[in-house]
């Protein structure tokens, strides 16, 4: 199914012309914003830390970007079904700029973030720019939310794209910024999960989709790039591993090490996870590069289940120990941050 007619029939008929596009209380610093109207509009509206955007429902075919100075800002969904209301645009790493030259990769993306203690909810995100409709352009990475800054936390929210969705990283090389993804549903074909943030996916589904190409693996879950100084990368735990393909088509992770760091060292613990049969069970890892073998990375395992989690090789699935698990936890990731009062 084309990722834009899916959009489409979830919430394009919400967005009607004439709509009253946004309004303001300011003694409760919430802004909503309305069927016609833009979120970036009431982004950039926001004057100091502590403010609420609610988006009301309907397909916003928007670009937006929270800057860092917009700090400890909610986004929401007004209605709890994050297919309600969408935000979503078409444009590709190697999609051209108006002023020359490319998007490149994180520019590709919907929704950029920067912003300290940022928190989104009930919402999808999406980027629908598909490769069959650019055979021209070889950058298919198509980003839905790049997202740095301290204390990011998203609850309920639907991250939808093929290459690339989410690019989870920091504001800079030696910072290790955290965030918290509750509930959510992150769905792509290749690396859809990466980058160097200190990330916990508590609950989520990760959900690879159908790939019209002959060859395997038709792509990977997670490619991570943790900094070497970081004791923690990814953290999946008490989650999903769903397919739209076939059986064993799809690796669980790669490591990223990139050419601007090549001392990362990527670290990745999935854990408690219920692993369907699109994972390759007997390899369920692989390499980006061979000079940077998956064997030498921080990647990990533990009290997994599903048929993707039979261990049929044992050193293809690297285990954490008992004592090893218990330093690998929502706390232990997040520190003294404690999102939603989460113990």
């Amino acid at each position: 199914m084309r990722r834009r007619t899916l959009l489409t029939g979830i919430a394009g008929g919400l967005v009607a012309a004439g709509a009253t596009p946004a309004s303001a209380d300011a003694r409760r610093r919430v802004l909503h914003v309305r069927r016609g109207g833009s979120v970036q509009a009431a982004v950039d509206a926001v004057d100091g830390p502590g403010w609420t955007i609610v988006v009301h429902p309907g397909t916003y075919r928007e670009v937006v970007s929270i800057p860092a100075e917009k700090g400890e800002l909610t986004l929401r969904g007004a209605s709890p079904d994050p297919r309600a209301a969408v935000i979503v645009f078409d444009r590709a790493n190697g999609t051209p700029r108006p002023e020359g030259g490319t998007y490149g990769t994180a520019g590709s993306a919907t929704f950029t973030s920067a912003a300290p203690g940022l928190t989104v909810r009930d919402l999808t995100l999406a980027n629908d720019w598909l490769r069959a409709d650019h055979p021209d352009i070889t950058g298919t990475q198509a980003v839905a939310a790049y997202v740095t800054g301290d204390r990011g936390h998203f609850e309920n929210v639907r991250l939808l794209a093929h290459q690339d969705t989410l690019f989870a990283d920091t504001t800079a090389l030696d910072a290790f910024d955290r965030q918290y993804y509750r509930h959510c549903h992150i769905e792509g074909d290749v690396d859809f999960v990466f980058g160097r943030a200190r990330a916990v996916f508590e609950s989520c589904r990760f959900h690879t989709l159908q790939r019209d190409v002959s060859f395997t693996p038709k792509g990977m879950v997670f490619a991570p790039s943790t900094a070497r100084a970081n004791p923690y990368g990814f953290l999946a735990l008490r989650g999903r591993i769903t397919s739209g393909a076939e059986d064993g088509a799809y690796k669980i992770a790669r490591p990223w090490v990139p050419s601007y760091e090549t001392t990362a060292w990527p670290s990745l613990v999935v854990r408690d996870t219920w692993i369907g049969p699109g994972i390759d069970a007997v390899a369920p890892y692989t390499n980006m590069r061979e000079v940077y073998p998956w064997q030498t990375m921080r990647f990990r395992e533990y009290g997994n289940s599903g048929p993707g989690a039979a261990v049929t090789v044992p050193e293809n699935r690297p285990r954490l120990t008992e004592a090893e698990a218990a330093l690998h936890t929502r706390r232990t990731y997040l520190g003294d941050w404690r999102p939603d009062g989460c113990p």
